[in-house]
């Protein structure tokens, strides 16, 4: 047995963690729920919300996949989503949160609001690649 692996008692949730819980971390839970819902449970959350999930993501996941996240989910904060086994943050540096897990990266990404669909895009295709290899490795276990 490998020792590397670490085991969950059912399939993991993971969150997706981002101080305003409007860009990344929405879209990586919609990726979450689009390629890994028979893998892990996908969460989004933030410690600091804005009133509404960026309309540019928003746009863009409707353009690309056909998600409509206005639809399917909110902006909320960390206390509203159960404890995570795995935790990933965006990218937000020195004001990332700290919860307790099994599992913790930090994607580093770089936050697109108001930028060009070009750079979003960018950001997309990257949460999107890296979002099928944590399927892949939670499935491997």
């Amino acid at each position: 047995m490998d020792n590397n692996k670490i085991k969950f008692n059912s399939k993991p949730k993971v969150a997706f963690i981002c101080v305003h819980n409007s860009c990344r971390s929405q879209m990586a839970e919609a990726l979450g729920k689009l390629y890994a819902e028979d893998v892990f449970e996908s969460y989004s959350a933030g410690t600091h919300l804005k009133d509404h999930i960026n309309p540019d993501a928003v746009r863009l996941m409707k353009k690309l996949y056909n998600i409509d996240m206005e639809k399917t989910q909110r902006n909320k904060l960390i206390e509203e989503i159960p404890s995570p086994d795995v935790v990933i943050t965006m990218g937000c540096n020195v004001d990332c949160p700290v919860l307790p897990c099994k599992i913790r990266e930090d994607w580093g990404l770089e936050d697109p609001s108001g930028k060009s669909d070009e750079e979003f895009i960018k950001i997309i295709e990257t949460i999107d690649r890296k979002i099928k290899e944590l399927r892949d490795r939670l499935a491997q276990g």
